[in-house]
């Protein structure tokens, strides 16, 4: 935390009011920024070798492995402050997303390799660069944008502790008023 608070020490007053009104955006993106350099090592890792003519098997796999570690990672840094949740509802809610987001991800190479046929070009070269602009960069902005909005609004929702109790009803009175219904 000192680490943090040394570097919000430094920073300009009018970019740590910036920084500081989008913190969870923030940190969303260096956790969003760590997953994807796992996720990458882990579908070249895969393409280039044991999957080299699956490479949907293979980003879908290296999201899976990425989403478990952004689970740690959001629910201990990015949305530590969001609560309202118990822990397995959260990562129920959390992996549904996210399996959206890989799907999501998926999507654009998915169609380039079964639409296109992009596997048929004989260029190792073209398939890497091609495979890297899909996944990393089409793929990646389209499910970063529904996982961020999607995680906030269901997996990660404001703390309900601080929100004003609703007025309760004596019992009596709700019995006199349950009586008056029948």
């Amino acid at each position: 935390m000192a680490f943090i608070e040394a570097i919000l020490d430094r920073t300009p007053a009018p970019l740590r009011g910036l920084v500081m009104q989008h913190h969870e955006l923030i940190k969303f993106a260096i956790v969003g920024a760590t997953t994807c350099v796992f996720d990458l090592a882990i579908f070249y890792g895969l393409v280039l070798t044991v999957l080299d003519d699956k490479p949907t098997v293979a980003k879908v796999f290296s999201g899976v492995c990425a989403v478990i570690l952004s689970y740690i990672l959001n629910s201990e840094w990015s949305f530590k402050h969001r609560g309202g949740r118990e822990k397995h509802h959260e990562a129920l809610l959390f992996f549904v997303i996210s399996g959206v987001g890989v799907l999501i991800m998926a999507a654009p190479i998915f169609i380039a390799n079964n639409v296109f046929s992009l596997r048929s070009t004989d260029s190792k070269t073209t398939l890497i660069i091609v495979d890297f602009v899909l996944n990393y960069i089409v793929g990646n902005l389209l499910q970063m944008a529904f996982r961020f909005w999607a995680l906030r609004r269901w997996a990660f929702p404001e703390d309900m502790s601080d929100a004003p109790e609703q007025e309760s009803i004596p019992a009596s009175e709700a019995a006199d008023i349950d009586s008056e219904l029948r």
